[in-house]
């Protein structure tokens, strides 16, 4: 073991080391602010022209915390867009797959059910309906 003082150097670069760490862990974090964000919106939220939704295929609602599919022509179903594993918000969906990029989780777009963990919980469901060509989704949509 080394009496000497370490150099400022090693100081430095565990520092970075140890921000760069923490940036990751808030990154995995709701918000990243270390708050616990709910799942899906706690009140009614209008998401936009229905329109934007493909036919087969979904659009998420970064900002709502929202995933929206539509398998066929007027149907829509909503899913909550945090990963149940870490929080992370979802990023895409293709293939079928709702896509976590933080630790490579994968959901069902029809179910919300996991294809592929880390994650072990489904996506809740979020309630949505088309009202006059617009979607809301949340608690009495």
């Amino acid at each position: 073991m080394s009496s000497q003082p370490a150099s400022r150097r090693t100081v430095l670069c565990c520092a970075a080391l140890a921000g760069a760490a923490g940036l990751g862990a808030a990154a995995c974090s709701p918000g990243g602010s270390g708050k616990k964000a709910s799942p899906t919106p706690t009140a009614p939220v209008e998401l936009g022209s229905a329109g934007v939704v493909p036919v087969g295929g979904a659009k998420i609602y970064r900002e709502q915390r929202v995933v929206v599919v539509q398998p066929a022509k007027g149907e829509f179903t909503a899913f909550s867009a945090v990963c149940t594993h870490a929080g992370c918000v979802v990023d895409t969906v293709e293939d079928g797959k709702i896509n976590c990029p933080c630790h490579g989780s994968q959901f069902d777009a029809r179910t919300g059910k996991v294809v592929q963990g880390p994650a072990e919980r489904p996506l809740p469901s979020v309630p949505v309906t088309a009202k006059g060509g617009r979607l809301v989704a949340g608690p009495d949509a």
